[in-house]
């Protein structure tokens, strides 16, 4: 899951890796507007965009393409 927000150029950025790397591991993934939720709004705030990598906090504002690939495993 990759928690973004609307307007956001690192979550632009993120979406763009995220894609890239779930598309060539197999792996399915969603987005999930931060300013859905107000629990997710509250906890993240400005700490978008987060990348979970099966329910886990995976990173947060920058996505790094090759740790990503190798939690994906």
């Amino acid at each position: 899951m990759l928690l973004v927000r609307d307007g956001c150029h690192l979550c632009d950025e993120a979406v763009a890796i995220v894609s890239a790397v779930c598309a060539s591991a197999d792996a399915s993934w969603t987005t999930v507007d931060v300013d859905s939720d107000p629990a997710l709004r509250a906890e993240f705030s400005d700490h978008v965009p987060v990348t979970f990598v099966d329910g886990v906090r995976h990173a947060i504002w920058h996505v790094d393409a090759p740790a990503l690939a190798a939690a994906l495993g």
